[in-house]
């Protein structure tokens, strides 16, 4: 983030991606110092004045109202969910430097009830960055077979899927199309930044992947958004072979909890027949019984 803000940032980082073309807007031929639209011209492709723009992309002015806001979006082309981003960085509060730790998340019983009800269905609870709080058996053999079924019980050792796309051999190979998910990772994770612009803890897993993987640090910089809500992916898992699954996320309706991420296949298909052997195969084995009738020995 630079000094100006995430609203800053996002404005320049979308005004750098529309070419004067793609609005219709004749250039001559002229030489361009940086790579997209000038501020003056989104201006007036948005309607408002140049001095005003500039104020608003330099973190100057924090009182533009919706119908400005919806100009500029338009300006920029964002879809619905961007627009909406452009709004949250637009009126989040002011950075208070003295804001305390966020508390530590937890599932409710009522969540743990729903997991425990889904049976055979892979599923698994994640908090707002990420942090997988927990997960029934089918979904810690989905999503992460190869760590210990116990992970998300100790917060300090508790797996975060988005450290997990980016840095873990095993996830990235689940995913027949990589780039589509870390995409989409990338772009939910950029939604709860202009949610909680001054969590601490986010702005540190966002810098030790912005480190550790340049293929997160570029999708992390053109600052695109994305509502992964519903999703469907081919995964190639280790167990039961390829498989695709529709990948529903389920918020409570305020958004500020943790989340429910129910993975499904059409029924009947070869898809779901793979969920059931994983079920199987992930199933825990009974210690053998004695037989009926037989007695320990004794010399």
């Amino acid at each position: 983030m630079n000094e100006h803000g995430h609203l800053a940032d996002f404005l320049q980082a979308r005004r750098s991606l529309l070419r004067p073309e793609d609005v219709g807007l004749r250039t001559y031929g002229e030489r361009r110092r940086v790579p997209g639209l000038r501020r003056e011209e989104l201006a007036m492709l948005a309607g408002i004045s140049a001095p005003y723009y500039t104020r608003l992309e330099q973190g100057q002015s924090r009182n533009a109202s919706r119908e400005v806001l919806d100009a500029i979006a338009s300006a920029l082309r964002l879809d619905e969910s961007e627009r909406a981003h452009l709004h949250a960085l637009a009126h989040a509060p002011r950075r208070d430097r003295r804001a305390s730790r966020p508390r530590t998340e937890r599932v409710t019983p009522a969540t743990s009830a729903l997991l425990a009800a889904l049976g055979s269905t892979p599923a698994i609870v994640i908090g707002r960055r990420g942090d997988v709080l927990a997960w029934n058996r089918q979904g810690h053999g989905l999503f992460a077979g190869h760590l210990a079924p116990d992970s998300p019980d100790v917060p300090g050792r508790r797996p975060n899927m988005t450290r997990l796309v980016f840095l873990d051999a095993h996830t990235r190979d689940l995913y027949a199309d990589w780039p589509a998910k870390a995409r989409a990772v990338v772009g939910n994770l950029r939604l709860t930044a202009g949610r909680y612009p001054d969590d601490p803890l986010l702005a540190g897993l966002v810098g030790e992947l912005t480190m550790r993987s340049p293929e997160f640090a570029t999708m992390w910089a053109d600052h695109r958004v994305l509502a992964c809500d519903v999703a469907d992916y081919e995964m190639r898992h280790p167990l039961v072979g390829t498989l695709t699954v529709t990948q529903q996320t389920l918020q409570s309706p305020q958004g500020d909890g943790p989340a429910l991420v129910v993975a499904t296949a059409d029924p009947g298909s070869p898809s779901a027949t793979a969920l059931t052997l994983l079920s199987h195969v992930t199933a825990p084995r009974e210690a053998p019984r004695p037989r009926p009738g037989a007695e320990a020995r004794t010399t």
